[in-house]
C-alpha cells in the first residue's frame, strides 16, 4: 500500500510538471515589446524678417497755439464791454471803450501848442534872414543876430516837442479803445461797464486764446531718446519716408481724431525732475474739437525698421529671472533654446531685437513642459485652430503665459 501510494505521488508532480511545461510553450512569443515614447507634437511659424513702420505712443496736453491778455494801456473808465463772453473775436475788433473825453481834451491842448509853436516859426525865421544881412554891413550888432538864431532854435525845439505831444496824445487817444491783438476764442470778461482801470494792470481784463491750430505737448524720456538716436546711427531705422513728421492724436475717449499733425520741434532743456525733454506737435483744429489742456496720446513714428523680426507673444516664456527666451525646432527636429532681447510690443506681437534669424521656427503651441533637446513632431501653427483641444497623445497647447505679457 505504501508503495501505491508513492506511485500516485509521484504521477501527480509529473502531471503538473507537464501542465507548467505545457503552459510556458503555449504562451504566444510574438508578445509586444515595451511601448516607445511618441515625440510631442508642436506647431511653429517660420522667423521671415518684414518691413515694420515704428511709432511710438506719447502721452501729453493741449495748449493754445496763442494766448494774448487783455490790458488797458490808459486808465480811466469803461464805458462799454463790446464782445460776446466765449464767443470768437477777430484781431483789430475793439473789446472795450474808455471814456476818451480827458484824452480828446489832451490831444486838443497839444494841437493848440503845436500851432502857436508854429505860429512864431515864420517871423522868427525871417528876422535871422535880415539880420545875418545886416551883419554884414555892420548894421547890427553880432549879439542881437545871435539872440534871434537862439530864439529860432528854441522855437524849432518846441515845434518838434508839440509835435511829440500831439502824437502821444493821438496814441493814448486811441488806446481807449482796446482791441484784441490777436483772433481767436475769448473768455469771461473781469470786468463790467462802469468799472476803473488803470493802465496795464495785473488783472486781465479777459483772455483770447488761438484754437486753430493747437499745440500739444508731450514728454518723452531722454533714455528713449538716446535709443532712438543709438538706432538711426547703427542703421536699424530709416527715417527719410514720406509724412514722416506726421502724427496722429487720439483723444480722451479713446477715439482717433481725424487730422493729423505735424512734429514741430524737440526742446533742447532736459527736466530735471522728470529726465524727459518735451516735443511739440502742430494740429490743425477747425472745428474746435480739441480744447486747451485735453489729455491726448500722440503716435509719433520713429523711423521704418526693414528688417525687423515679430513675433507672437504666445511664443516668448521668460526664465526664473524675467528673461525672455523662445523655443525653435532645428535640423534635427529637437527643440532648440534661444535666448531673446525684445524691443517693444506691436499689437500681439513682440519686436526681437536679436536672438532670432531668417528661417528660424519658433514654436507657438505646445510649449508645455517641453525642454531644449527634446525631439518633437512639429507642424504649421494656424492661427484659427489655436486654443483648440488637440487629440489624444498630443500636448496641449499652451495658452500666451502671463510673464510674456507687455
Amino acid at each position: 500500500m505504501k508503495m501505491l501510494h508513492k506511485a500516485k505521488v509521484i504521477a501527480l508532480a509529473g502531471l503538473m510538471i507537464g501542465s507548467l511545461l505545457m503552459t510556458g510553450c503555449g504562451k504566444d512569443s510574438t508578445a509586444s515589446a515595451p511601448a516607445q515614447a511618441v515625440s510631442p507634437e508642436v506647431s511653429v511659424v517660420v522667423v521671415n524678417p518684414q518691413r515694420v513702420l515704428i511709432t511710438t505712443e506719447l502721452p501729453g496736453r493741449t495748449s493754445a497755439f496763442r494766448i494774448a491778455e487783455i490790458r488797458p494801456q490808459v486808465s480811466g473808465l469803461v464805458q462799454k464791454r463790446l464782445f460776446t463772453e466765449g464767443s470768437e473775436v477777430k484781431a483789430g475788433q475793439v473789446l472795450y471803450q474808455i471814456d476818451p473825453a480827458p484824452f480828446q481834451a489832451a490831444l486838443d491842448n497839444a494841437k493848440a501848442a503845436l500851432a502857436r509853436a508854429e505860429a512864431n516859426l515864420f517871423t522868427l525865421r525871417s528876422r535871422v534872414e535880415r539880420y545875418k544881412e545886416l551883419l554884414a554891413d555892420k548894421a547890427v550888432s553880432q549879439q542881437d543876430y545871435d539872440d534871434a538864431a537862439a530864439a529860432l532854435t528854441q522855437v524849432v525845439a518846441d515845434i518838434q516837442y508839440s509835435q511829440a505831444t500831439v502824437e502821444t496824445a493821438s496814441i493814448n487817444l486811441g488806446y481807449t479803445k482796446v482791441t484784441a491783438p490777436i483772433s481767436g476764442r475769448i473768455g469771461k470778461s473781469n470786468v463790467t461797464d462802469g468799472a476803473i482801470v488803470t493802465a496795464y494792470q495785473a488783472l486781465a481784463l479777459a483772455t483770447i486764446q488761438q484754437l486753430d491750430p493747437i499745440y500739444a505737448d508731450m514728454p518723452q524720456s531722454t533714455i528713449d531718446l538716446l535709443r532712438l538716436k543709438s538706432r538711426l546711427k547703427d542703421g536699424l531705422l530709416n527715417q527719410h519716408e514720406k509724412d514722416q513728421n506726421k502724427v496722429k492724436l487720439i483723444l480722451e475717449d479713446g477715439t482717433s481724431y481725424p487730422l493729423e499733425g505735424t512734429l514741430q520741434f524737440s526742446d533742447v532743456t532736459v527736466d530735471s525732475t522728470t529726465g524727459s525733454v518735451i516735443l511739440r506737435v502742430v494740429f490743425p483744429n477747425p472745428e474746435g474739437v480739441i480744447l486747451p489742456g485735453m489729455f491726448v496720446q500722440a503716435v509719433i513714428k520713429e523711423g521704418v525698421n526693414e528688417q525687423a523680426i515679430l513675433i507672437p507673444q504666445q511664443g516668448v516664456s521668460r526664465d526664473p529671472k524675467g528673461n525672455p527666451y523662445a523655443l525653435i525646432v532645428d535640423a534635427e527636429s529637437k527643440a532648440g533654446y534661444r535666448p531673446l532681447t525684445l524691443d517693444r510690443a506691436i499689437g500681439d506681437k513682440w519686436l526681437v531685437s536679436s536672438g532670432l534669424a531668417h528661417g528660424d521656427r519658433l514654436i507657438v503651441e505646445g510649449l508645455l513642459m517641453l525642454r531644449p533637446g527634446t525631439v518633437v513632431k512639429a507642424s504649421p501653427f494656424d492661427p484659427t485652430q489655436a486654443g483648440q483641444v488637440p487629440a489624444a497623445g498630443a500636448d496641449a497647447p499652451s495658452k500666451k503665459r502671463s510673464e510674456g505679457d507687455v
